[in-house]
């Protein structure tokens, strides 16, 4: 019997061992179907020209799956149907230069027909659509910048698997992080109750004020009052990101004030060093500033034309140009003018307010009245974001960290220096420091020209962020007098403290009653703090005799 069974036995499993390999092998052609299925492409062609807007949504569902080439050929066709140029007919052709192609070949074909026009909604998808897949296929970074943008208003409008798609395919950092942040923003409208619940939290771990507004309009839904988990989950997350915004806008208003800070302190620390010694009120102090940034202009022209490689570091690399050239100029202004009227204050006021009409007039005829082109250095542009909405520029950043360095060379200048002894003498005893042998004119002359060159230092930095002209220091003279008097004449630490104080008020003040208002209430400060307290912050050891 079983001699009879075994022939029957090999029979079968011969069998099983033809069609095992053929049943595996369609297992793995179905897998592999499922892994890609192909765009219908003829389908999405018919279908904008009947109905765009379902067509429009399965395509934007379609995106996390479909092919490179798919991904073109959608990009294509959308383009044309936002930009006019599909025509349905016979065949769905897309114009192109002076003929039209066949949308689905590319081959040039004669086709005529009507060119479809879509409503609000459809655009609205149209352009969800168009933007995702300037995500999805190579596109120029000003492209990817308007395609996020797009994309900001109408996240839910693209399949999540899209989303992580373009995430993926980012060159980025910074548009990897913003299309992360449109998923989770488009997760908010999932039917998932968990899925939401994740947004939310994620949303609270990025707190700014668009996710705080995001955060809660989700009040107004239903599962905000129907599920207590949704619920506890929204209202944790508005809690944590108000506390982190109310951060950020007090950090940026922070900020904000050492930059305009630093500004004012360098605007005012030579005229601080002028007055504090010589007692003598420079109305051209404005004027140096200005010409500093001229000098900082004309060596940027000069790299430009000897350099161009070297144009980028032209704020560095004029800051030596800038100091001894406006340091020269003043030197020859003290010998010349402010010397001969040392004892006549009404004179040297009239006299020095004549230099800076005389010095504007010249830049005006040696560069006209219009406002100078300074390029952009790289170390300056952009920024970064800190916290929530806080974003340190780097032009500010940059103005900060050059009133320190300023502030560093002036202190060292005047406390560890031989010069900024006979400064400190002369400052506190002019007869004394004369009769022990200092010679006291020679001390005024250099100590005008180290003030001088430290205003031309404030118009290099004023340079890439201010509109430079012929009358931009007239704008600084008043507020350079408010922080000198306020902090004390002659004080280096009252002109930083006066400067900082100024600085963070004005910018306290401006968003609520506007920039002259503003100046106007720092000024009436001042006032009524100089009536208190005549000598300002820090008074000075001594008198100029």
């Amino acid at each position: 019997m079983f001699s009879r069974l075994t022939p029957l036995l090999r029979g079968l499993l011969g069998l099983m061992a033809v069609l095992t390999p053929l049943v595996c092998c369609e297992a793995a052609a179905q897998g592999a179907g499922a892994a890609e299925v192909p765009l219908d492409r003829a389908a999405i062609a018919a279908g904008l020209c009947t109905d765009a807007g379902d067509t429009l949504d399965r395509a934007a569902d379609a995106l996390g799956d479909a092919s490179d080439d798919d991904l073109a050929f959608l990009r294509r066709i959308t383009d044309a149907l936002m930009g006019r140029n599909l025509v349905c007919g016979e065949t769905v052709a897309i114009k192109s230069g002076g003929g039209t192609v066949d949308a689905l070949t590319g081959a040039p074909v004669d086709a005529s027909g009507k060119t479809p026009v879509l409503n609000l909604r459809n655009r609205a998808s149209a352009e969800n659509l168009g933007a995702a897949l300037t995500l999805l296929t190579p596109s120029s970074a000003s492209d990817r910048d308007r395609a996020l943008r797009v994309l900001a208003r109408r996240p839910q409008g693209v399949s999540a698997a899209a989303l992580a798609r373009a995430a993926e395919a980012a060159s980025d950092d910074a548009s990897r992080a913003a299309i992360e942040e449109l998923a989770v923003v488009a997760s908010l409208a999932s039917e998932d109750v968990s899925e939401r619940i994740a947004a939310v939290e994620a949303l609270a771990r990025t707190p700014n004020r668009r996710n705080l507004g995001r955060l809660e309009a989700l009040k107004g839904e239903p599962a905000y009052e129907s599920d207590t988990a949704f619920r506890g989950a929204v209202d944790a997350a508005i809690g944590e990101a108000s506390t982190w915004v109310r951060v950020a806008d007090a950090l940026s208003v922070l900020f904000s004030g050492l930059s305009y800070a630093s500004i004012l302190f360098i605007a005012a620390v030579g005229l601080a060093i002028v007055f504090g010694l010589m007692g003598v009120i420079n109305l051209a102090h404005g004027e140096f500033i200005m010409i500093g940034a001229y000098v900082t202009f004309m060596v940027q022209e000069v790299l430009r034309a000897l350099a161009p490689a070297l144009v980028d570091w032209y704020l560095i690399l004029a800051i030596p140009f800038t100091f001894l050239v406006t340091a020269a100029i003043g030197v020859a202004i003290e010998l010349l003018v402010v010397r001969h009227l040392y004892r006549r204050p009404l004179m040297t006021l009239l006299a020095t307010w004549a230099v800076s009409l005389f010095l504007v007039n010249i830049v005006r005829v040696t560069f006209g009245t219009q406002n100078l082109a300074f390029a952009t250095p790289s170390y300056i542009s952009g920024g970064f974001t800190l916290i929530g909405d806080f974003i340190v520029t780097q032009n500010r950043l940059f103005a900060i960290v050059f009133a320190l360095v300023v502030l560093a060379a002036t202190w060292l200048i005047l406390k560890k220096t031989p010069f900024g002894l006979n400064v400190r003498a002369v400052t506190q005893n002019r007869e004394m420091a004369s009769a022990i042998g200092i010679a006291t004119r020679r001390v005024d002359m250099l100590a005008f020209g180290l003030g001088s060159g430290l205003a031309g230092l404030a118009g290099l930095a004023l340079a890439p962020i201010y509109n430079v002209n012929p009358l931009m220091g007239t704008n600084f003279i008043i507020e350079s007098f408010m922080v000198v008097v306020l902090g004390g004449v002659g004080s280096l630490a009252g002109t930083l403290i006066a400067a900082l104080g100024i600085g963070q008020i004005n910018v306290l003040i401006e968003p609520i009653w506007g920039a002259v208002a503003a100046k106007v209430i720092v000024l009436l400060l001042i006032i009524a703090f100089i009536q208190r307290r005549p000598e300002g912050l820090f008074a000075a050891p001594g008198r100029r005799k």
